[in-house]
């Protein structure tokens, strides 16, 4: 027996189920999607989901420069 549901042809999310938004860019550092694209995804049309997946990639959900560490603590 088949079922319709499972056979819809939408755009898959990108949810990697490491949710936590990173407070200075304020991206999923899972996914790299702003707290406005999570809450919106479902209600997306197909082209906005695209236009979203499309530009992932080019996103850094967490800065790549230190904070400080060691050398900055020393240097007080």
């Amino acid at each position: 027996m088949s079922d319709d549901v499972w056979k819809r042809e939408e755009i898959d999310s990108p949810c990697t189920k490491i949710c936590v938004v990173h407070p200075q860019t304020r991206l999923c550092t899972g996914c790299a999607r702003s707290i406005d694209e999570i809450g919106q995804w479902s209600k997306m049309s197909a082209d906005e989901r695209r236009a979203v997946m499309a530009e992932l990639p080019t996103r850094s959900p967490v800065p790549k420069g230190r904070r400080g560490g060691r050398a900055a603590r020393q240097a007080r």
